[in-house]
Formats: C-alpha cells, structure tokens, sequence
C-alpha cells in the first residue's frame, strides 16, 4: 500500500521500506543527518499509515470508556491522551493516541500494524452504545513536524495561536491554506506537530511545510531516525516493547489504566497483573556494540531477558537498549551482559527515557 505521500517520496529519492503492508520511506539522505535534524532542527514525517478512527454519537465516550483502559469521558474537548486496548487477559492490543473534538465526537489514532484490529474490536466492544464507528484512515493523511524549530516553522503558515497550544491538545487550523486538525503530539521525544487532513491534500501542505522550514535546517525524515528518535525518549514501539503478552504495568505504563470507572476490557485481568514479576528497563552499553532486538540478557552465565530495541544512540554516543528484566534485576545501576554475535559485552541498567529534551 503506498500513502498518499508515495509520489514526493520518490521525488526525494528515498529509499522504501515494508512496514505493516505499506511502502514506507525508511530514508532520504543519511539516518543520521535525519535524526541530527530533529534533535537540533526539525524533521517532517508522513504518518499516513497510521489509522484514524472516529466515534461519533450521544454514547461515543462511554463506548470508549468499555473499549478502552483510560477515561476517555474525562478528557477534555480538544485535549488528547495516550491509552491502550488491551484484550481479556491484560494484554496490550495497541497503544493509542485519543483525540476529543468535541462532546460527542473522539479521533483514536492506531499504529498501522493494528489498525485493522483496532476497528474491528472498538466495532465489537461498542456495539451495545449508541455510537457510530467510522474508519477514516483512507481518507486521512498525517504529516508531522518534530524538533525545537517546529513551532517557528508552522507558525510561519498558519495565524493559530501555537503558544496556547498545550502539549497533547488540538486545534482546527489552517496551516498553508489547507484546514487541518493541528495537535501538539509526537513520538521523537521533541517538540512538535502532528497535522491531519484530507489525503487529497497531503501533497501541497508537505511542499509548503518544506519551504518553511528549508531556512530553519529541516529536513525529510524516515523510519529509520523515527525509531531511532523514539528509543533515546524511552517510547515503547509496539511489537516490540509492547505485545499480546504483556500488561501495561509491565512496560511501566500502568498509569495509563484507571480502575476507578465502570467495567471495561481487560479490568479484572489487569487488577491481578498490577504487581508484575517483570519490568521493562533501560540498559547503556559500556562499549561501541550495540544490542539489538532478540539479544539475550545475562546474569553470570544465566539468561535473564531479552532486548526489546537497541541501536547507537547518535545523541548521545553511545548504544542504548530497552529489555523486560526480572523486578529485582531491573534496578539503575545493575551490571548485566548482553550477547551480541556471540560476543558477551557490559550493559548497565539505567533510568528511562535516556534522553529528555531541555
């Protein structure tokens, strides 16, 4: 599947990767320079694969209240939080992003890997609301614009008042003469926009955005930065750090599940999963190897976890990796090994996120 973007894409000369069934940019120029951008510049993502899928109706936040871990009755018109699905036993479906527009109107954002999914399963668990349940994905292109220049960028196309825009909240704007959903959101542990509009006019808001931004330094941005922009924050990427078999409190996002509203999915499951045996932990590699995803994590000669992400972190320069770690294991400071090719090299436990911005 190709994004409404697929055509710029290719005019940039990226190259494409296969991510969840859709042909996605993975670079441009260098991962490095791409990431470099966000952390000192900013950096423009086309997240059209991502899934959009409205509830609408008089029962819609009562709907999500069932489907849902967290509150959506309780966010505020205009304001989004990040929750989760999880099934009956406590496992997390997808991690999600909420939007309130307005009393009886909610956008859920899902990764592209589970969005069919997530459709399916808000249809089934929503059946019993009067709510009606839309998938917009098709129709919808996200474009993104992340690092401590975004707002100088959007604010060069757009009279919204971007310095009363809190972070996870949204306005309707128009940015480049095209009418959008402008949020405060991202996932590159930056400063940043998310903007929604119609697919059809996806094309003219990615020139315009960079136009403005080629003063400020920005640059087009893969997945490749992406992933590595979300590990140095500490951000779970489902399928990785999130699956099936763990509970939120086990990727230490159990504040993400509100006990204190009526039954929902997954709630008697997860009140006896608030104590997990493990826990999802940050590790610092003490040499120039880095972890990666499916390595094993040692103690002695005993094999403890397994690396959840990993890479070299090009902000901090040296390699970085999450893992899920016994409790007592889990500690910032414990010295453990990681198995790399065969090679037994020092990690450290330490505090996530590894890099938090100014």
């Amino acid at each position: 599947m190709h994004t409404a973007l697929y055509g710029v894409h290719k005019g940039l000369n990226a190259s494409f990767t296969d991510f969840a069934g859709w042909e996605m940019p993975v670079r441009y120029s260098s991962e490095l320079a791409e990431h470099r951008a966000v952390r000192q510049a900013a950096g423009l993502f086309d997240l059209s694969h991502m899934g959009e899928i409205e509830l609408t109706g008089p029962e819609a936040a009562a709907a999500l209240d069932y489907a849902l871990v967290g509150t959506a009755s309780a966010v505020k018109v205009g304001r989004a939080r990040y929750t989760m699905m999880c099934d009956p036993r406590g496992g997390i479906l997808d991690d999600l992003v909420l939007y309130r527009f307005d009393e009886r109107k909610f956008l859920v954002v899902a990764n592209a890997s589970n969005a069919a999914v997530v459709f399916a399963e808000l249809i089934k668990r929503a059946g019993s609301f009067d709510t009606e349940v839309t998938d917009r994905s098709a129709e919808t292109a996200l474009i993104a614009v992340q690092g401590p220049r975004a707002a100088d960028i959007v604010g060069s196309v757009t009279g919204a008042d971007l310095g009363g825009l809190r972070y996870y909240a949204s306005i309707p704007a128009n940015v480049g003469g095209h009418d959008v959903v402008l949020a405060r959101t991202g996932y590159t542990g930056e400063d940043g926009f998310e903007l929604f509009l119609p697919a059809t006019e996806a094309a003219d808001l990615w020139r315009v955005l960079t136009e403005a931004g080629a003063p400020a330094g920005l640059l087009p941005a893969g997945l490749a930065c992406r992933d590595t922009l979300r590990l140095e924050a500490g951000m779970p990427l489902y399928g990785n750090e999130l699956t099936t078999e763990v509970s939120p409190f086990d990727a230490n996002l159990g504040r993400v599940v509100k006990f204190d509203k009526p039954d929902f999915v997954g709630k008697a499951a997860l009140a006896e999963r608030r104590e997990p045996a493990q826990v999802l932990a940050g590790l610092r590699g003490m040499g120039r190897r880095s972890p990666r995803h499916g390595y094993r994590v040692l103690d002695g000669e005993r094999e403890v976890g397994t690396v959840t992400s990993g890479a070299l972190s090009p902000t901090l320069g040296y390699p970085i990796a999450m893992a899920y770690l016994p409790r007592e294991l889990g500690e910032p400071g414990t010295e453990l090994t990681v198995d790399i090719r065969g090679r037994i090299e020092p990690v450290e436990v330490v505090s996530l996120p590894f890099y938090q911005r100014a």
